[in-house]
């Protein structure tokens, strides 16, 4: 099969649990920090509130860095490669329409982590909003405009 029918898989063994929680990092393509635009940002954020009302995910953390995306969030139904194609080529399609451009935005793939039950989930999720913290975006997390967490 050629390699741009598979774009939306990263690997064959991946496995998806409903009900498991996973830490998603997506990357836009060259690093581009296409997202610095928070406008541009958020119909990105878009695209994952979409996914918690279709009732696809729980999302319980999000950054969307200039260029990559970390995501914290329980799968409900279908699989992470279906919720990630979903969520790039959406994303793609509003924010090529908004910037009048047909260019590609998300490198190819993602990682993935399953987080344990016994893992500290908050531990996660603070790890991921204190990001633009730790690259000197801000000097305080609640002065970047692309990130949540259910928790504050």
């Amino acid at each position: 099969m050629p390699a741009a029918a598979n774009g939306c898989r990263l690997r064959n063994a991946r496995f998806s649990e409903s009900g498991r929680i996973y830490l998603l990092t997506a990357v836009a393509h060259q690093r581009a920090p296409v997202f610095a635009n928070w406008r541009i940002g958020r119909l990105l954020v878009d695209q994952l509130r979409c996914a918690d009302e279709a009732s696809l995910v729980t999302s319980m953390a999000w950054v969307v860095m200039p260029d990559h995306l970390h995501w914290l969030m329980e799968l409900k139904h279908g699989t992470l490669a279906e919720l990630m194609c979903r969520i790039k080529s959406r994303s793609s399609h509003s924010i090529n329409l908004m910037r009048g451009d047909q260019g590609r935005l998300w490198q190819r793939g993602y990682y993935d982590r399953a987080l344990r039950r016994d893992e500290d989930i908050k531990d996660a999720a603070r790890y991921i909003v204190m990001n633009p913290l730790r690259a000197g975006l801000v000097k305080r997390v609640g002065d970047y405009p692309l990130w949540d967490a259910i928790w504050i």
